[in-house]
């Protein structure tokens, strides 16, 4: 059963400008040290990251919250199974939240093309 969806987009120049800007402080309050590690290791780090924030933002929207009741970026990682698939791992209050809620498997999509990142969430019920 879906509880519910979300789906978010921005612009990968946005983050470009954080990182060409070394707004540091932004990055430690958007991405965990995994995820800021894992994407300035890539070729085309702006994307990674924008794809990331992304995912956090679809994740809340298909939650119904929003960033709110205690949630946390950093508490929400974009991680890649061995084949390469992206996978939201969720820690902390976030964590405790969505578990209050039952249990919740989230089905993660990122892309990005054109200057824009996209995810897509799909929170499933049993």
């Amino acid at each position: 059963m879906i509880y519910g969806i979300g789906v978010d987009t921005v612009e990968i120049a946005r983050f470009q400008r954080f990182l060409d800007e070394g707004n540091q402080p932004l990055l430690d309050r958007l991405f965990t040290a995994h995820e800021q590690q894992y994407c300035r290791a890539r070729k085309q780090a702006a994307s990674c990251l924008a794809a990331r924030f992304a995912a956090k933002e679809a994740f809340v929207k298909a939650l119904g919250t929003g960033l709110r009741d205690g949630l946390s970026w950093i508490e929400m990682e974009v991680r890649n199974d061995h084949l390469g698939k992206p996978e939201l791992h969720l820690y902390g209050k976030t964590l405790e939240l969505v578990t209050k809620r039952g249990e919740l498997s989230v089905q993660l999509s990122l892309s990005h093309d054109g200057g824009q990142a996209i995810a897509f969430v799909v929170l499933e019920a049993p």
